[in-house]
């Protein structure tokens, strides 16, 4: 075998070359003598002292300059936050990692409330859909009696449409054909025959990954000309991270706290007009149901919004991971499409409009498949054909979220011999969630300091805090956001992680903290329970003003 120090040896540069040294270095040699190398026009010569390492093997090594330094890394990857994995939940690795190697703490475990992974917060999986899954990926199963037959009908139907009927094929870009067929003929059965078109339906790694490739599609301009997004605020951290990667200019419309979370239609017609000064507002973004704050839009918001977007000529972005996650009785998921189609031809054959859905949440919570979809409405064909192209540049989903995917749209029917478990395990499911959503609001509320407002869906509670003034004053001597402070002592004296509201957006001089409702009944009522004394202890620590303050704290909290 060709060894360096053999190539070095039959074709070593000039000894005045500044490879010289370098190279024997490299190939095991001391540096040879000779004459001194000076320094060449635009490099950087290194002197011994400042740049030799010794090998293990005792000889000196060169270390260069790092080409990638905080000082050249990309400005947008610096301006990229998303809270949901941030500090905290750092923070929470660590002591999770030290109570495993026998550390003490004043608790027995970290409860992750900070993320919506229902697995990992021990909620079983979908017993149908992972049948399918595993009849795709192990074909030698369909001879099995195990398998039932409408799962092994569904998991053919996938593998013929796959390369070698095989799952680990690519499939293309777009994703399997007999599986966008699937989802389209869910979103006319789930509005009410409202036509869906199979080539408008794009397969993707999740809702996020086709949430990025839209906001790619928009993004352009500098200066006054430079693309605006409108996003919610509280919103999902993944808007403001992906607009900050991409340079687009964040414009926020903040949502009614009083009213439930609602979208007011004069806030985002005074945030459209306020950034219009700066940019080029474009697009707009809607969660329903929303995350962080759990409300469910009313069809007549959705109505008005659709009406802004046609009147201010806006590529609308409707984020329905949580349609199937709705618990107040009062309230109904409405798709958008449905609502543009219903406003009549004039809005449904001009608005562009596409909408976001995903396996990892729902009743299945099957975040780590990584699948889901979005269909595009009134697109322009020549702008259709780059989506492709930037679509096939990651080559395609992962096939297995494309066949869990298809489960979730095409799920066993009445007549089947798997319907009556799934609707009992799905029914399960969607029940104790509402049960949740309820217990959390019951409680916090019950905390003087605290208001929470109904969850009405999707799978988290956004609630309000009162912070003392002292601790808004320590949290500022220590650079950070004072709702951060307050989750920080959280998680170190309890081990529950809660996400900052400051990390979702929040009107000034208000907090608050995300939770998930996902730990089983037993934990999220020893969790409400820790947090209800943590918070008494918070504010009895930080209060001036003692025993007088607990009736201040329920009304100031409030308002």
């Amino acid at each position: 075998m060709l060894r360096l120090r053999d190539v070095v040896q039959r074709s070593v540069p000039p000894r005045n070359s500044p490879l010289y040294s370098g190279l024997w270095q490299r190939a095991g040699y001391k540096t040879q003598p000779g004459p001194q190398v000076t320094e060449q026009p635009g490099l950087k010569r290194f002197s011994t002292a400042e740049a030799t390492v010794q090998t293990g093997a005792g000889h000196p090594c060169r270390m260069r300059e790092k080409s990638l330094t905080m000082a050249s890394l990309s400005p947008q990857v610096k301006a990229v936050e998303y809270a949901v994995r941030g500090p905290i939940v750092i923070r929470a690795g660590d002591i999770e990692k030290r109570l495993q190697q026998g550390g003490k703490e004043s608790f027995t475990e970290v409860i992750k409330a900070n993320i919506g992974d229902a697995h990992a917060m021990g909620q079983q999986p979908i017993t149908f859909l992972r049948q399918v899954v595993a009849l795709c990926c192990y074909p030698e199963l369909l001879q099995s009696p195990s398998f039932p037959e409408d799962a092994k009908q569904r998991a053919q139907r996938i593998l013929q449409g796959c390369g070698g009927q095989s799952l680990g094929s690519y499939s293309a870009s777009q994703g399997v054909e007999c599986i966008r067929q699937h989802v389209a003929e869910f979103i006319t059965e789930r509005d009410q025959g409202v036509p869906s078109d199979w080539n408008n339906i794009y397969l993707t790694t999740g809702a996020s990954d086709g949430i990025m490739s839209i906001l790619k599609l928009l993004v352009s301009g500098e200066g006054s000309g430079r693309t605006g997004v409108l996003i919610p605020i509280p919103q999902y951290p993944l808007y403001s991270a992906a607009l900050s990667e991409l340079d687009a200019v964040h414009i926020h419309y903040y949502l009614d706290e009083d009213s439930c979370w609602a979208l007011d239609i004069e806030e985002l017609q005074r945030a459209y007009l306020s950034a219009k000064q700066l940019c080029t507002p474009r697009a707009l973004c809607i969660i329903n149901p929303g995350n962080p704050t759990g409300q469910v839009q009313s069809k007549k918001c959705i109505e008005e919004v659709l009406h802004f977007a046609y009147e201010e000529n806006l590529f609308v972005m409707a984020d329905e991971v949580y349609q199937d996650n709705v618990y107040s009785a009062d309230c109904h998921f409405h798709s958008f499409k449905k609502v543009l189609y219903e406003m009549g031809p004039e809005y449904f054959n001009n608005v562009e409009l596409v909408s976001f859905h995903s396996t990892s949440k729902g009743y299945t919570g099957e975040c780590g498949f990584r699948g889901g979809y979005m269909e595009v409405l009134n697109m322009d064909p020549r702008v259709k054909e780059q989506l492709v192209k930037l679509l096939s540049v990651r080559l395609c989903p992962p096939v297995p979220g494309q066949a869990a995917m298809d489960v979730i749209v095409n799920p066993p029917r009445e007549h089947e011999p798997s319907y009556a478990q799934f609707i009992k395990e799905k029914s399960s499911v969607l029940d104790v969630l509402a049960q949740k959503a309820r217990l959390t609001e019951q409680i916090l509320n019950s905390v003087p300091g605290i208001k929470c407002n109904p969850v009405q869906g999707a799978m988290y509670a956004f609630p309000r805090i009162f912070i003392p003034p002292r601790a808004i004053q320590e949290a500022k001597a220590r650079s950070m956001a004072p709702d951060m402070l307050y989750c920080l002592k959280l998680l170190e004296e309890t081990g529950i992680c809660v996400v900052p509201g400051s990390g979702f957006g929040q009107r000034e001089g208000t907090y608050h903290f995300r939770m998930t409702i996902l730990p089983s009944p037993e934990k999220l009522t020893v969790l409400l329970g820790k947090l209800k004394e943590f918070h008494l202890r918070f504010l009895e620590e930080y209060s001036r003003e003692g025993a007088q303050s607990s009736s201040l704290h329920r009304e100031e909290g409030a308002h």
